[in-house]
């Protein structure tokens, strides 16, 4: 039988939503369609600086009344809150943390049908007092899911679920070249078509205004993208994260996160037409090749 898989994500936390303004106060903050986001369907968005820079990405979907939003923990996590809390004015919400959830990934063919979920980008429902849905970027990628901590394993493995490492889900998302926070996006400089928003159903085009939405809709429609995040195959010592990659002595682009042999990089477009489909980039005396993303081949088969 296929191996269906699941872990909790300890660098990760949830941030609560509640009150009669919850959707009309994100709406204007964020990147996605917040209206979307319901008991049954899960979003995947950023939160962005007046000027169209990174600041978080997240997953939001509702339990009972209150929206969770699956972003990164600590620090960031209490950055995340506070940001939010300064919008909040007079809107009639309430900013928590649900400290008692955990969030879980779940990964493994047959991922849809273990968890009773439609074969969509998004799809979810309520479970065991939370929720799981599958991954609003990409199906392949699994589910993920918000499960009082205590009980992770007795929800999950009767479900056909065995219990795998952090580490694990990462050797996963980094063959997909799937980002994953600050791990591959960089805090007031990425821009979000720069990390794939576009292709993997974080941005909503036909919202209206958004804080940073300006800088996101002029880059789309302008063509004014120079560099992506692209999933590549390293030969040799994997170079750290901030590791230029050059090209014939120029610099091509920089290494994000990485394992196991792949990784994820930021690569500059024009260096990929000059070094044409089998584009060698050098590191630290590693060899670093472009992966074709599974988003990409997705695309062209739909």
């Amino acid at each position: 039988m296929p191996k269906l898989s699941y872990a909790i994500l300890p660098h990760r936390g949830l941030i609560t939503v509640g009150g009669a303004d919850r959707r009309d106060f994100l709406q204007g903050l964020v990147s996605n369609d917040v209206t979307r986001a319901g008991a049954e369907r899960a979003i995947w968005a950023a939160f962005l600086t007046p000027q169209g820079k990174y600041l978080h990405d997240f997953f939001m979907i509702e339990v009972g009344e209150t929206l969770h939003l699956d972003c990164e923990g600590g620090e960031r996590l209490m950055d995340f809150g506070k940001r939010l809390s300064k919008y909040k004015l007079r809107s009639q919400i309430d900013l928590g943390i649900a400290a008692d959830l955990a969030v879980v990934a779940l990964w493994g063919e047959g991922t849809a049908t273990a968890l009773g979920l439609a074969q969509e980008a998004g799809a979810g429902r309520p479970m065991e007092g939370g929720a799981v849905y599958l991954d609003p970027r990409l199906p392949v990628a699994g589910a993920r899911a918000i499960l009082p901590a205590a009980r992770v394993a007795e929800i999950l493995e009767p479900m056909g679920f065995a219990a795998a490492t952090p580490d694990e889900y990462d050797d996963m998302r980094i063959g997909l070249g799937l980002p994953d926070g600050t791990k591959d996006m960089v805090v007031d400089k990425t821009i979000l078509l720069e990390a794939n928003f576009d292709t993997l159903n974080g941005v909503d085009w036909d919202k209206g205004c958004y804080m940073g939405q300006e800088l996101t809709a002029r880059t789309k429609y302008r063509g004014l993208i120079k560099k992506r995040l692209m999933p590549v195959t390293i030969e040799g010592a994997t170079p750290p994260p901030g590791t230029p990659l050059m090209l014939d002595g120029k610099e091509a682009g920089e290494m994000r996160s990485s394992r196991d042999g792949l990784g994820i990089a930021l690569i500059r477009l024009d260096r990929i037409e000059d070094g044409g489909p089998e584009l060698k980039l050098e590191a630290d005396g590693a060899t670093i090749s472009l992966r074709e993303a599974a988003w990409s081949a997705e695309e062209r088969t739909e």
